[in-house]
């Protein structure tokens, strides 16, 4: 998994009335000095609205530290905020705190952990680690191979919206048996209506 390229800069407004009017102040000019490629503004108010607890500011803090943009690269810091975030149920840093528990980066390597976050992030709406988790299901990377598990994913990257997520699908659907595509249906649906902790249960 590279996480160089999961790891992106996406800078979103977002008013979140959980949080005081002054985190949302600095994260807002944080994100329009990062439009501006003033990084090192971005840096600095990031940091404040991070501190004040506000999750999305974590996770454009953590990018930050993890590509040395306005600030020395620290993978260490990058995944102190990265998990911040997480575990406060920010979608995207649930996905990138799983690539860097594959990655090593800032923490111990761990595939089990990496594929918990992924799973989280999957179930919550991320596309990418729904497919990802279909892919990795499907060939035995990282877990022990299942297609009944890589088709559910599969169906979970669709109804997520990836583009490549129909076609991993239908190909997964060619090696199952009848009663296989039974039980990864069943399990789509199951996922589908059941309630779920955001938060892995060994995380909270």
């Amino acid at each position: 998994m590279n996480i160089v390229k999961s790891l992106r800069l996406i800078f979103v407004a977002i008013i979140l009335t959980l949080f005081g009017s002054g985190a949302n102040a600095d994260y807002e000019a944080g994100v329009n000095a990062a439009f501006n490629g003033d990084f090192d503004t971005a840096f600095l108010e990031f940091s404040t609205a991070a501190e004040a607890g506000l999750d999305v500011a974590q996770y454009n803090l953590a990018i930050l530290y993890f590509t040395g943009q306005g600030v020395d690269q620290d993978f260490e810091l990058a995944f102190k905020w990265t998990e911040a975030a997480a575990l406060q149920g920010h979608v995207n840093a649930q996905f990138n705190l799983g690539s860097l528990y594959f990655d090593g980066n800032g923490v111990e390597q761990s595939n089990i952990l990496g594929i918990e976050w992924f799973k989280s992030s999957g179930r919550a709406g991320h596309a990418g680690a729904a497919f990802a988790l279909a892919e990795m299901f499907r060939e035995g990377e990282r877990v022990t191979k299942g297609l009944v598990e890589a088709h559910a994913w599969a169906a979970k990257a669709v109804a997520n919206a990836h583009e490549n997520g129909l076609i991993l699908k239908e190909e997964i659907e060619e090696d199952l048996s009848p009663s296989q595509l039974s039980e990864a249906r069943r399990l789509f649906a199951r996922w589908q209506i059941e309630s779920f902790s955001p938060i892995p249960s060994n995380q909270q």
